[in-house]
């Protein structure tokens, strides 16, 4: 295929966001990898190359994704309006023109301009202040392209760990979470970790809902009523899943390095051991799309925004993850186009005779 061509959306103008994009973008080697474009205004980037003063970093305006130029960091003005940066604040306009890039990213990845989303982060309270139905990126890329469900993935080199259930208060964990929800979770991290990250057959561990995993019905019964019959039951239908576990002791025992995928019943259980194993160098990938999704595992960060602070090395991982899974779904796309093609060739046994 041609050279990989990488949406990455500005995020809060008053985040990190255009920071991190920056400094990932001014390794020359991101250039040799990737057709980079930035979703955004050329405004916001020079505001924060000045402050970031990166000599390295360079774009071009451009006003139309499918005519990006190789070997440059492109750049899309999604609006020509002159913004109010407010530095390490939750505004509007923040979450205004986050989400003005969202859509512009998503429709041109629709119309096959870009082949994947790398989006910078954006503060839930600002998103609220412009009426913005979702909870965060992942239920909006879910939405808007006509996924019934995705799944969470946090990856990093070492760990792959997905949630059940995204961002929904702890007291609604267990109303929401159910056997059919967990084999469909359960269902798009297995054929996620073949499709976007080349394992043959993935062994995948699922994590208990309770304390000790339920302690055998005493500390709640779930893992018995059935989260350990569905993984008896994926077995059966070729997907290697093993447990329940406790979470603790799973991770605590580094029992975690041996499986290639770990299925989290909520957020904080997949995610607090995963940022404390993994922090600034892991990447959330949206399982279950049409479209490639990565973002950084960090925040808007505030509280440093304007400082030249930023690391950008989750950026960075989230670009690279990107252009891995975007091989990775082409190679299968390649291996099953030529499987159907044998099989169409092949002559059946009455014809034979």
């Amino acid at each position: 295929m041609s050279k990989i061509k990488i949406g990455i959306t500005i995020g809060d103008i008053n985040g990190i966001g255009p920071e991190v994009i920056i400094k990932a973008l001014s390794n020359r080697r991101m250039l040799d990898m990737c057709i980079p474009i930035i979703y955004g205004s050329s405004k916001v980037i020079s505001y924060y190359k000045n402050i970031v003063d990166s000599q390295d970093f360079q774009f071009s305006n451009i006003q139309d994704a499918g005519r990006a130029a190789n070997h440059k960091v492109n750049l899309v003005n999604c609006w020509d309006d002159t913004v109010n940066i407010e530095m390490g604040k939750a505004t509007e306009d923040g979450g205004k023109y986050a989400h003005i890039a969202m859509d512009k990213a998503l429709q041109d990845a629709k119309d096959g301009k870009i082949h994947a989303i790398v989006t910078a982060p954006i503060n839930k309270a600002a998103m609220k202040m412009t009426n913005f139905p979702y909870p965060g990126h992942t239920e909006f890329f879910t939405d808007q392209t006509g996924a019934s469900t995705s799944l969470m993935t946090m990856v990093s080199d070492d760990l792959k760990v997905a949630v059940c259930t995204n961002h929904i208060p702890v007291s609604e964990i267990s109303t929401q979470l159910s056997r059919e929800l967990i084999i469909k979770k359960l269902k798009i991290f297995n054929k996620s970790l073949i499709n976007d990250f080349g394992l043959q057959k993935p062994t995948i561990a699922i994590l208990g809902l309770n304390p000790h995993a339920g302690e055998e019905g005493n500390i709640g019964t779930e893992e018995q009523e059935y989260i350990r019959p569905l993984i008896i039951e994926a077995k059966k239908n070729g997907v290697m899943a093993v447990g329940p576990y406790p979470a603790d002791g799973f991770f605590g025992s580094s029992e975690y390095a041996k499986v290639d995928g770990i299925l989290a019943m909520y957020h904080d259980q997949g995610l607090i051991p995963f940022k404390a194993l993994s922090f600034g160098n892991g990447v959330n990938v949206t399982a279950g799309l049409s479209i490639v999704r990565t973002s950084p595992d960090h925040g808007t960060a505030y509280d440093i925004v304007g400082q030249n602070k930023g690391d950008a090395s989750s950026m960075r991982n989230a670009i690279y993850r990107a252009i891995d899974i975007v091989k990775h779904r082409n190679e299968m796309m390649e291996i099953n186009t030529e499987r159907n093609e044998r099989k169409v060739s092949k002559p059946s046994e009455s014809a034979a005779e």
